[in-house]
């Protein structure tokens, strides 16, 4: 299972549901728009992130904030992005924004953005109210891909507001980073992520290095300037070169951490903004990484409760609790030594299994085919379903390709967090988050090493999201959220400052709430962005 510290996101989640859909789930390795910047070099090690995350920046260039975008028909997304080929059609325009690579200097080398966008449709006779743009986590999410696929969601909104959503820097067609190949990555997902011993600690350790390696030799000028402070300026960039007075943005897990970053440095510049499925900003690393096993074992217990009262003594983890959880483990302790097969040349190894029950427990609508996959791992000796559900939640494809989904969220993390974790901290580490989750836990503590020997220094202990002066933000937390947990909400309000966060509260489950299908909660935020009516504090659906 990934270390995902401020969730999968929607990315993750779409692929995830079109896997359900399919009762089992980019392109042909096109390079990245843009991608000059993560060509071949490397950096001083343990260099500093980008300047432009610790340093007030200088002003912008008039021929990057007066820049003409250049609209076209979008072609189908790329392998990087996670695409499948399929380009998205009517009403969708794609464009490139130059943006600095460093926004220390401004005047220097330029990477480019890869936007996304449907023109508002007026429908009802509405005036437009201007560009809303969305980021929908990871962080490594290609909004390019993403966005089509779930704009029926937004429809409402379409009326008043282009719909824009982008790849951030070091994502997708947005100068991704590059780090291992197709078959290195699938060697690297073989290596066992929750190390029983010496040797498999050290092979563990051995996957983490080669990983770096990977990322500074294919992308290593970019690597200190994939930063979300400076992802954050591309923001208020975009805001301007759209002809945007005020940045209307919707974030959505990662994409709440970017709205905070960006609420922070250009308080005045808040139009409407909604942050759903909040990363907490008061928490560290280690911190996140525990209230995410506890958030996914609820999610799983939730998950079980109602497999319990649907299928009966059918339901694969049997009455749930302690029962069904022991079921889970001994199929995972199973899988630690003998990986089962599927129908492809693959087997399910114990991290897959993981990740795909994880994936599975992102919306209540694939809960179906988590049931399916534990039935076909626990009395059918296959694991066909539960690696399709791994496999769309680290963006490969069916012919093996990668997005750079993992890479990215890798790179930015690092480039962010200043924490560094050694085996030896995790190991301390491992009873609190053994008993904060049997299933996840082990999984979770040991991802906290992904960023040791990073060449590259994190910029911070913890983002900075005060935002005095900034218009009312909209903070929508769920209680059921598995990767984001229900109680990051909250603390995103209190670090937002007095009379601007307002939470809005989701009895739920799954991560996030718009999309959810709760009535009560999408008239609320819509009548923010639409009517500018700011919701009541203690606004609770269920």
């Amino acid at each position: 299972m990934h270390s995902v510290v401020r969730g999968a996101g929607a990315l993750g989640l779409a692929a995830v549901l079109a896997a359900a859909t399919a009762a089992c789930d980019s392109g042909s390795g096109a390079s990245a728009a843009g991608s000059g910047a993560s060509s071949a070099s490397s950096t001083t090690p343990a260099a500093s992130a980008s300047t432009s995350a610790t340093a007030t920046a200088p002003p912008l260039p008039a021929a990057l904030t007066g820049q003409q975008l250049a609209w076209q028909p979008c072609p189908a997304p790329s392998t990087l992005q996670g695409g499948d080929g399929t380009a998205p059609g009517a009403p969708w325009e794609c464009a490139t924004l130059k943006a600095p690579l460093d926004y220390g200097k401004p005047d220097g080398q330029t990477i480019d953005l890869a936007l996304i966008r449907a023109v508002a449709t007026g429908t009802g006779g509405q005036p437009r109210i201007g560009s809303l743009v969305y980021n929908f986590g990871g962080p490594g999410g290609s909004g390019v891909a993403t966005l089509p696929a779930l704009a029926k969601d937004y429809a409402d909104l379409n009326a008043r507001y282009d719909l824009v959503s982008f790849d951030p820097r070091g994502v997708g067609n947005s100068a991704g980073v590059r780090c291992l190949d197709d078959a290195a990555t699938d060697a690297s997902a073989a290596v066992d992520g929750s190390p029983d011993d010496q040797a498999e600690t050290t092979a563990l350790d051995a996957a983490n290095a080669a990983w770096t390696a990977a990322c500074e030799q294919n992308s290593g000028t970019l690597l200190p300037h994939v930063d979300t402070v400076s992802a954050a300026r591309d923001l208020d960039l975009m805001r301007q070169v759209l002809g945007d007075a005020k940045l209307h943005y919707f974030g959505i897990s990662y994409g709440t951490e970017l709205g905070g970053v960006y609420a922070h440095q250009y308080p005045g510049n808040v139009g409407h903004l909604v942050m759903d499925a909040v990363v907490d900003p008061t928490k560290d690393p280690e911190q996140n990484a525990l209230g995410q096993a506890k958030g996914f074992q609820l999610a799983l217990e939730n998950f079980m409760k109602a497999c319990a009262a649907q299928a009966g003594p059918s339901c694969p983890t049997g009455r749930g609790g302690d029962e069904g959880t022991g079921r889970i483990t001994d199929l995972l302790t199973r899988l630690d030594s003998a990986p089962l097969p599927t129908d492809s040349s693959r087997r399910l190894t114990q991290d897959l299994a993981v990740t795909g029950i994880a994936a599975a427990l992102y919306n209540p609508n694939s809960w179906n085919a988590l049931s399916v996959g534990l039935q076909e791992a626990m009395q059918g000796g296959t694991g066909t379903t539960l690696l399709a559900l791994a496999d769309a939640y680290s963006g490969r494809d069916q012919q093996g390709h990668y997005s750079n989904q993992s890479a990215a969220n890798r790179a930015i993390s690092c480039a962010d967090d200043k924490s560094r974790y050694t085996a030896a901290d995790v190991q301390g580490l491992l009873p609190a988050f053994r008993q904060a989750s049997p299933v996840f836990g082990d999984f979770t503590a040991w991802g906290l090493t992904s960023c040791t020997g990073w060449p590259v220094q994190g910029s911070a202990d913890l983002p900075e999201v005060s935002a005095a002066g900034s218009a009312p933000i909209v903070v929508i937390g769920n209680t059921g959220d598995p990767a984001t947990p229900y109680e990051g909400a909250g603390a995103m309000v209190r670090q937002l400052g007095p009379g601007v966060g307002v939470e809005v509260t989701l009895k739920g489950q799954g991560h996030g709430g718009y999309d959810s299908g709760n009535t009560c909660l999408k008239q609320a935020v819509d009548q923010y962005l639409l009517a500018d009516k700011v919701p009541a504090e203690g606004t609770t659906c269920s």
